[in-house]
């Protein structure tokens, strides 16, 4: 499927709290009750993560929604949003 989505690169930080995870699972699943979750999955290194959004309007409102990812709140990772054109 061709169009626009929002691959979101979360890196741990050297502090990386173990806390943060089970919310920002809790977070991942609310994102994909609401349709905006394509794919979600950790780095075999175990240095972090990326995720997939869909169904998002900008990548302002991209940006707003990982604003509120428990590993940005919790400031257990350091999180990028890029605007992917797929084809």
């Amino acid at each position: 499927m061709a169009g626009t989505v929002y691959l979101v690169l979360a890196m741990r930080r050297p502090d990386f709290n173990a806390a943060a995870v089970q919310p920002h699972l809790d977070f991942l699943e609310a994102l994909r009750e609401r349709g905006q979750l394509q794919l979600t999955g950790g780095f075999s290194d175990g240095t972090g993560g990326a995720y997939l959004l869909r169904n998002v309007g900008s990548l302002a409102e991209a940006q707003a929604i990982v604003a509120t990812d428990p590993l940005v709140t919790m400031q257990a990772s350091h999180l990028t949003v890029h605007e992917w054109n797929t084809r």
